[in-house]
């Protein structure tokens, strides 16, 4: 890395173990089995590279991808080829759904008029190329979540006037995942196997990351993890089971000698108690590091904790490093971030939000690195 002109010019290295989340998905599809694993690799990945990913995990096997919107689509189409089945949850936003063919893009329909819409639509491309699939569509039925979906009276209709395309699944979407004693878990899967004997012979999927630790009963015959794919906890309060696949260090830029009583940074947020060196890096909430870890997060120096000192400004942040050897603090030197001793949900917890959004935050200033080996995690 040293000899990266790139590298050297960054100020953080943000370390992507593609086969990491390759194992992750393996773990995942077994915990399913016999479902099939399909992944989702909207917002770019969770922020690692929608692209990068999904060759991977095409290459391992994975058949079948989901992002949100169209313009994700086009660009994982356009990363991957023709091969695999690209799916979008948001469906088409109206005159939008002539794109889908054009990409070979499968739309979830959410709502009667996205329903419109692409039956129109099918009926053009069947006339004119009356191909197998050419035209089937995702149909999403909300079982409690109340965000997208059909409701009850909508899919009735549906059933009763069914469309001229066919269902290549139909989905829907759980609210409370995470909380597996919630009790709106088992009435969404009650409603989605009432709503998917009404469809027979349609694929169907209901459990993303979380849910497909909720049992066999949840996993029906597709199931979409995506954060989990990323390395955030799908149980949390239990062990990780899944492995951590990003590293972030940022580079120090100058370290200094600070007296006691002597402030830090905007607002003179944090007023030194004792003497003591800070060490300043070029990571801040410009690049995703998100201003709620002011006096909460922490970095990792010579595998030593170092705290976070006042507030992250856009471009900066401040570390402690009083109790680390000075040899060790130095310019040029690396703050570890995020990695096996810190990861997503710790400085998530730190951040009060959610792994989520720890990873789609990361910032585009970061050297990226994409390991395609874990023989020996994150070398230097």
């Amino acid at each position: 890395m040293a000899s990266d002109p790139a590298a050297a010019r960054a100020g953080a290295v943000l370390d992507i173990d593609l086969a990491g989340i390759v194992e992750n998905w393996r773990l995942l599809a077994r915990q399913a089995d016999p479902a099939l694993c399909a992944a989702v690799v909207k917002a770019n990945g969770y922020g690692l590279g929608a692209v990068p990913v999904a060759r991977a995990l095409l290459a391992a096997g994975c058949r079948m991808f989901f992002v949100a919107t169209l313009d994700e689509g086009i660009a994982l189409r356009a990363g991957l080829g023709g091969a695999p089945e690209i799916a979008v949850f948001n469906g088409p936003l109206p005159g939008t759904a002539a794109d889908f063919t054009a990409h070979a893009l499968i739309p979830v329909l959410n709502e009667p008029g996205q329903i419109a819409e692409w039956a129109a639509l099918a009926l053009c491309v069947l006339r004119d190329a009356p191909l197998p699939g050419q035209a089937a569509a995702i149909l999403h039925v909300d079982t409690g979540m109340a965000r997208l979906g059909l409701d009850a009276c909508e899919f009735a209709a549906v059933v009763a006037n069914p469309p001229p395309f066919a269902w290549r699944a139909v989905i829907s979407h759980i609210a409370c995942a995470d909380r597996p004693d919630h009790p709106l878990n088992e009435r969404q899967r009650a409603r989605f196997a009432a709503a998917v004997a009404q469809l027979p012979g349609v694929p169907a999927s209901l459990a993303a990351s979380s849910g497909i630790f909720l049992g066999p009963s949840y996993h029906f015959d597709l199931v979409r993890p995506g954060a989990a794919l990323f390395g955030v906890n799908p149980v949390p309060g239990r062990p990780n089971p899944l492995r951590q696949i990003v590293r972030l260090r940022a580079k120090i830029v100058q370290v200094r000698q600070i007296d006691r009583g002597q402030s830090v940074g905007y607002g003179a947020a944090h007023v030194m108690k004792t003497p003591g060196r800070a060490a300043t890096v070029a990571v801040g909430y410009g690049d995703g590091w998100l201003r709620s870890l002011s006096h909460r997060g922490c970095g990792y120096l010579a595998g030593a904790r170092v705290p976070l000192l006042g507030r992250v400004s856009m471009d900066l942040v401040t570390f402690d490093v009083s109790a680390v050897a000075p040899e060790l603090a130095h310019p040029g030197a690396m703050i570890e971030l995020l990695g096996a001793q810190y990861g997503v949900d710790d400085a998530a917890a730190d951040a009060g939000t959610i792994g989520y959004e720890i990873l789609c935050a990361l910032g585009s200033r970061y050297h990226r690195v994409y390991r395609e080996s874990s023989a020996i995690p994150f070398p230097e």
